[in-house]
């Protein structure tokens, strides 16, 4: 059978063979259908090892456990905080929250720390986590700077409330990371899970049997 090629097929060719040009469309060239249409491979947070390490590591429960309840105290205090700011009214209250929410934040860094080393083998600052460490970090120096401030009197009580606030804005700021990154994880599990199960489900065709394969998210 004879092959026959057109102008266009031959232009291509043509420019194929002087352009260097990474991007085809601007180039001049025609790109592939295939290859147009292609979609694009996301990266997940995790590996299938370090998912497997984060699914099976006592420190997820941990954190599981320990971030709702930062929150809880978190909404309290500031209310207890705007609640002086406005009326002068309750300020052992709001200080004492403060404290709490204080010593909860630490004992979600240090269990958080391990539980990133667990899963990334570090301890802070693994890459698929490393702009919520930073403002992790920033989040516990405000909040350690309100107790130094607390302790020494550098402050006035006001201010020292303020400066309370401005390491409460910290923590929404890197909650909602979190809560971000957790809503990405899940969605890569789920990516994962159906990779797999037509992975699976290829090499099965013919048998009349479809294998379902769960993942944790």
């Amino acid at each position: 059978m004879n092959h026959v090629i057109g102008p266009v097929s031959v232009l291509e060719r043509l420019i194929g063979m002087v352009d260097s040009c990474p991007w085809s469309a601007h180039a001049g060239r025609m790109v592939p259908l295939a290859e147009a249409t292609a979609p694009s491979v996301k990266r997940g947070i995790y590996t299938p090892e370090q998912r497997r390490r984060r699914d099976t590591t006592p420190w997820t429960m941990v954190q599981g456990i320990l971030a709702p309840i930062q929150f809880l105290v978190f909404l309290v205090s500031l209310g207890l905080v705007i609640r002086y700011l406005a009326t002068g009214e309750g300020l052992a209250l709001a200080v004492g929250s403060i404290i709490i929410k204080t010593l909860i934040l630490y004992a979600i860094m240090v269990t958080g720390s391990v539980w990133e080393r667990v899963v990334f083998g570090r301890y802070l600052f693994a890459p698929a986590f490393f702009w919520e460490d930073v403002i992790s970090v920033l989040v516990m120096i405000l909040h350690t700077a309100y107790l130094v401030a607390l302790i020494g009197g550098y402050l006035a009580v006001d201010d020292q409330l303020y400066l309370a606030l401005a390491a409460y804005a910290a923590y929404v700021v890197n909650a909602t990371q979190y809560v971000v990154k957790f809503r990405l994880g899940r969605i890569g599990a789920g990516g994962a899970q159906s990779e797999e199960g037509d992975r699976r489900s290829g090499g099965m065709r013919g048998t009349g049997h479809t294998d379902g394969v769960g993942a944790a998210g």
